[in-house]
């Protein structure tokens, strides 16, 4: 037996250009392409550069991953390989809060309109 986990794809080393549409239409040289999504920062609106694709077998997984892993796509390697389940990932929140606050908006301003 074989597990339905396989067929679901992280993509990684995106260009920023890459939208759900062209991520599955590049994919769907390996076979049929089930869904194909971009992760969207939720701040900016703009894409962070990954996405997750699924495929309808597994065996079209493995062979996208052999199609796409380390290919360069606008001058960066893309990453391929299988997607691992959420609840895997250790939530330390490394490089995902790299300002350090909110948005960066704000801050004191108060001392703006002082008179030195």
């Amino acid at each position: 037996m074989s597990t339905t986990m396989a067929k679901k794809l992280y993509v990684g080393n995106l260009p920023y250009s890459t939208n759900d549409a062209s991520l599955k239409e590049m994919f769907a040289e390996a076979g049929t392409v089930e869904t194909a999504t971009i992760i969207i920062d939720k701040m900016s609106g703009r894409s962070k550069g990954f996405g997750f694709v699924e495929m309808s077998t597994e065996e079209e997984a493995q062979n996208a991953i052999s199609m796409f892993n380390g290919k360069e796509i606008e001058g960066r390697k893309i990453v391929v390989n299988e997607a691992r389940p959420m609840e895997d990932r250790p939530r330390t929140g490394g490089g995902y809060n790299r300002g350090g606050s909110r948005g960066g908006f704000g801050g004191n301003r108060q001392s703006n309109n002082q008179d030195w």
